[in-house]
């Protein structure tokens, strides 16, 4: 969605319809009325500020373990984690970690040598957990977890999945169910 003043509203109509957008869809554009009605309340406004704290606390968890993030740091959802620095392909990571409970992407970094299918690279996101009610201690607890998996010494993950396993239960996706 492009939000512009009456000035130049003409002009970015004529760029984008017809050419590179279709017929306007109504489920498409209900998704972004209640979208933008969601943003304008102000637990949201709380909810993006727990979302970028957890970014930042696992990011500095995965830094004391060694682990670079590419930009030294976040100031969004996202990180970007180096995992080439500690002798690790981004597709190693992300096997590894699915192996034991922890969704991550493999992702290119910059300067990247691997191809990207392979990459140096991992992305983690922290909404998805934010929006479960984790906060810092969970995001130190899974920073930990992500080291201890990413050890080239490690045998056994059976006490790794059990401690992911016991993290998901205490904050499940659908506690009104549970």
């Amino acid at each position: 969605m492009i939000l512009s003043t009456k000035e130049h509203a003409r002009a970015i109509d004529k760029a984008v319809f017809p050419g590179m957008q279709g017929g306007p869809l109504m489920h498409v554009i209900a998704a972004k009325a209640v979208a933008f009605l969601e943003a304008l309340q102000p637990e949201f406004k709380t909810y993006q500020k727990a979302v970028l704290a957890n970014a930042k606390t696992l990011g500095q968890t995965l830094q004391g373990y060694g682990f670079p993030l590419v930009s030294g740091g976040t100031d969004n959802h996202l990180l970007l984690v180096n995992v080439k620095a500690k002798g690790f392909s981004g597709k190693e990571a992300e096997e590894l970690l699915d192996r034991v409970g922890i969704t991550v992407n493999k992702n290119t970094i910059p300067f990247e040598q691997e191809s990207p299918f392979v990459t140096s690279g991992i992305r983690l996101g922290t909404p998805a957990l934010t929006t479960r009610g984790m906060g810092k201690e969970a995001m130190e607890l899974i920073g930990q977890l992500i080291a201890q998996t990413l050890d080239h010494d490690r045998k056994d993950y059976a006490e790794i999945r059990q401690a992911i396993a016991d993290l998901t239960a205490k904050y499940p996706l659908y506690p009104e169910i549970g």
